[in-house]
């Protein structure tokens, strides 16, 4: 083959659902057939494709790993009439002399992350991933073994003229990996990938796969998972970088995509390019795709959200329309005594702006029958947080009893400011089963919202909820700042102390007051206990509370 010669490669990014083996594999081959008759001779899926990404514990059960080699089988031998296509398949692979040791309560076997080529119905060839995460919401290590202790070398596939080593993800962050597929003969390298979105991740990784590629002086082809997965999401953005280092090819975000890619020998690629989305986008799609995958994987036939004429919920209403649909959501207005008339109006206005169904039910009577029950029990006592977390209780009682009825879920609007601080109430603005902008700091919220409103002809959030002070109205005239320092200055200290990891004297020092800091970083401490009890929500940045943030309730360490 002359050596400008160039081989046409095929990344899959599509939506794989954790366990459902049968209809990842047909996915699988579904792609791998448009493929091949757009003129690919390799193909190359996510990581961990066949079962979808993470499977957690999954993994420990015997009977799903026999049951990932039997659909790891069916889908090769549903390729069986394609002999000229190769296929690059993630899986996990139970090791031939691992066998088993039963312990009291499970089976203990070596497992590798691997990746397989499947050609003319068999199985040909085995890779497994050799650098394993530990970190952020990776636990790699707590199910699977190095292909370097499994014995596993690296896996070039000959497509008669160019040689492809392939790679799992983490790999391709390091040198040996690479450079051993380059040792045994690979011209480009095609790395498979799950790697769960954050702000800004997409670029971190072209930089990476970047990196590579002038290391190596070879292409480096990223294909990419898509779709939402409990609390993370996965944002595609395949891509493939030249030997320089330059990208030559992009999917789209969020959105399944076969992306062809022509390979040169020289080294050079080209394909589709989509652009890159700004901040804001990014943040949008990974909201919008993991509402509609918790909701749609799960079987929810809609939502229900208590719409209170605030940031949050409008935030989160316009969320799950782009989500669901408007046929699917239901918003609720449960007014109090100390609900102000513009709140009224402006969930009337968003409500019909966005077309859902929309209803009010007034918490004041059972608010009043709650305070009559305790008026013996609270006799002499002043009004406190207790009246105002009753409040919030009452409304919790109704969405999850129209959850009941309906079988559509509730998702919750508490940001990440107030789940850090505890600015939330247990079993009332916190029940439900989906929390939607967990991982969205106040100041976003206010961003977010500015964004969707300049996206259609006209906003679909109120100008007044955008601009009118926070407030939870539990008492008369009341403001989130009589409870919290500005939101500027919160979730400055909230980036700092939570997701930097920087140490109270290291914020201070940074110009933030001495007083606030201790305030804030307490607040963060003594609510743990809420936040384990809290719904699962979207992950958006490199540290949300979920499997990110795992520290001890019980804890007397503070700095």
């Amino acid at each position: 083959m002359p050596s400008s010669a160039t081989l046409k490669l095929a990344l899959v990014q599509f939506n794989a659902t954790v366990g459902d083996l049968a209809g990842n594999g047909k996915r699988v081959a579904d792609f791998a057939r448009r493929a091949h008759a757009e003129g690919a001779r390799l193909v190359i899926t996510p990581e961990l494709s066949l079962t979808g990404y993470p499977p957690e514990d999954l993994l420990l059960r015997p009977a799903f790993m026999r049951a990932c080699e039997e659909a790891l089988a069916a889908c090769a031998a549903s390729l069986a009439d394609l002999p000229d296509l190769q296929v690059v398949v993630g899986h996990p692979k139970t090791l031939d002399d691992a066998g088993h040791v039963r312990t009291r309560s499970l089976a203990v076997q070596r497992r590798v992350n691997a990746a397989s080529m499947l050609q003319a119905g068999r199985i040909t060839a085995c890779y497994a991933k050799r650098e394993l995460p530990n970190y952020q919401v990776f636990d790699e290590r707590r199910y699977f073994v190095s292909g370097r202790s499994a014995g596993l070398g690296p896996l070039v596939v000959d497509l008669g003229g160019l040689k492809v080593g392939v790679l799992v993800c983490e790999d391709a962050w390091f040198d040996e990996p690479a450079e051993a597929a380059k040792a045994a003969g690979a011209q480009a390298l095609a790395v498979i990938n799950a790697s769960p979105f954050h702000l800004g991740k997409a670029g971190e990784r072209e930089e990476r796969m970047a990196h590579r590629a002038r290391a190596t002086g070879l292409p480096v082809l990223y294909a990419h998972l898509v779709g939402g997965q409990d609390e993370v999401v996965f944002d595609g953005g395949s891509f493939a970088v030249d030997a320089q280092g330059h990208v030559g090819a992009r999917a789209g975000t969020f959105t399944e995509e076969l992306l062809l890619v022509d390979v040169g020998t020289d080294g050079s690629v080209t394909g589709p390019l989509a652009p890159q989305p700004e901040l804001q986008a990014q943040a949008w799609g990974a909201l919008v795709m993991g509402v509609r995958d918790y909701l749609g994987k799960n079987g929810f036939p809609g939502a229900i959200i208590g719409l209170s004429g605030g940031i949050d919920s409008a935030l989160v209403l316009a969320v799950a329309v782009d989500a669901l649909g408007a046929d699917k959501v239901r918003a609720v207005m449960m007014p109090s005594p100390y609900t102000a008339d513009i709140s009224w109006l402006d969930a009337r206005d968003m409500a019909r702006r966005l077309g859902v169904q929309y209803d009010e039910i007034s918490i004041t009577p059972m608010f009043e029958a709650f305070k009559a029950s305790l008026a013996e029990e609270f006799a002499g006592l002043p009004e406190d947080a207790t009246e105002e977390n009753i409040q919030a209780r009452c409304r919790g009682t109704l969405l999850m009893a129209l959850s009941n009825k309906s079988g559509r879920i509730v998702l919750t609007t508490g940001n990440k400011s107030e789940m850090a601080t505890g600015y939330c109430t247990l079993y009332g603005d916190m029940a439900g089963g989906f929390a939607v902008i967990k991982d969205v700091a106040k100041t976003l919220v206010y961003r977010l919202a500015a964004w969707r409103n300049a996206q259609g002809a006209e906003p679909v959030i109120p100008e007044r909820i955008i601009t009118r002070p926070p407030s939870a109205e539990l008492r008369p005239d009341q403001t989130d700042q009589d409870s919290l320092p500005p939101y500027e200055v919160l979730d400055a200290i909230l980036a700092r102390y939570m997701e930097e990891d920087e140490g109270i004297a290291e914020i201070v020092a940074a110009g933030f007051d001495a007083a606030v800091v201790e305030r804030v970083t307490r607040l963060i401490a003594v609510n743990e206990y809420k936040r384990r009890q809290a719904p699962v929500g979207i992950r958006i940045t490199h540290r949300a509370f979920g499997r990110d943030w795992r520290y001890p309730i019980t804890s007397k360490f503070r700095a």
